[in-house]
């Protein structure tokens, strides 16, 4: 009955991330019941960064930046970021193909993600 695409929600402090379990993201009702759920658990936490793994992922479909998008527009509501780490190369080109690497911010891994300053921070 529940279709997903291994998708779990982690939060530490205000920190809030989404790790990928699946090395292919394409099931497009995977992806809206994912995007529910962020939805939802932003709506509960109003986290103030939210930190998308994508470590593992080899492949994803555009309903992903479609995903991405709309989670950035409802992290707004909370004053809050998100921010992109462990993409590997290949998938990183179709952020900077569609001009997406300009809104968002990436991290090599999520431990740097989770460590950086934030929007506000003066380091």
């Amino acid at each position: 009955m529940n279709k997903n695409i291994d998708a779990e929600i982690s939060s530490i402090n205000s920190t809030a991330v989404v790790t990928f379990k699946a090395t292919c993201l394409s099931d497009v009702e995977g992806i809206m019941s994912a995007s529910n759920e962020i939805k939802e658990f932003i709506s509960k936490n109003c986290p103030t960064r939210l930190i998308f793994d994508f470590a593992g992922v080899k492949f994803f479909s555009s309903q992903v930046l479609g995903l991405l998008l709309d989670i950035r527009a409802t992290m707004q509501a909370c004053d809050g970021e998100v921010v992109i780490s462990a993409i590997n190369p290949q998938l990183h080109r179709v952020f900077k193909i569609t001009n997406l690497d300009k809104i968002f911010k990436f991290f090599p891994d999520k431990e740097s993600a989770m460590t950086a300053t934030g929007p506000q921070g003066t380091g």
